[in-house]
């Protein structure tokens, strides 16, 4: 194995020191991309509601029943609402007050009316226009011996002498009408009238 001198292999090792001593250069990366700038999303505008209908064809009715007027079950599909009326002191029966919506004119339901009384007094049938907002009511009254309903389905009852009908023949924008009709004992119909009324006075259109 050769030797080497020492005068050689000082300055060898000095230049490898040298050498490895330098920095390393740095390698070439990419830039990092600079964050994006967009702006935010506006949120989507809140829908508009829809405007207000008017009154629709076949609207139905709204009233406010006074306490006195107690909801019975409606004894066929034709009614719409059913009220016991508590008889007045000294009268046989309650009255009962039916509601309905049903065809024909304001005149042919009045004539209808009529015809279950068999005897009537001589003002009777009474008629009164008036307006429930913007309804136009028919108020209908007949008094004498009350001889039915005559409504299909329903049990013929016997005459009913001092007997009253006080009734609201109520024209919808549907063109329907709707008959709010109480019938009973003439004292406890007459005593009625007020809360009657009262429930006529808040007929609206829902």
């Amino acid at each position: 194995m050769i030797k080497l001198r020492s005068a050689m292999v000082l300055p060898l090792v000095a230049a490898l020191a040298a050498a490895c001593s330098k920095t390393p250069e740095p390698t070439a990366t990419s830039a990092p991309e600079a964050p994006a700038t967009s702006k935010p999303a506006e949120a989507a505008p809140a829908p508009k509601p829809a405007p207000a209908s008017g009154q629709q064809a076949g609207g139905a009715l709204a009233w406010d029943a006074p306490a006195s007027f107690e909801s019975a079950p409606n004894p066929n599909s034709m009614r719409k609402a059913t009220y016991k009326i508590k008889r007045a002191a000294g009268d046989a029966e309650d009255a009962e007050l039916s509601v309905s919506q049903a065809g024909g004119s304001v005149d042919a339901n009045i004539t209808r009316w009529a015809g279950q009384f068999s005897q009537k007094s001589d003002d009777s049938p009474k008629r009164t226009d008036l307006k429930a907002g913007d309804l136009k009511v028919t108020i209908v009254e007949v008094k004498g011996t009350f001889a039915g309903s005559g409504m299909p389905g329903m049990p013929a009852s016997d005459p009913k002498p001092n007997y009253a009908l006080l009734g609201a023949i109520v024209e919808t924008p549907s063109g329907d009408p709707w008959f709010f009709k109480m019938t009973g004992p003439e004292k406890t119909v007459t005593g009625a009238r007020a809360d009657f009324d009262k429930l006529v006075n808040s007929l609206r259109v829902k």
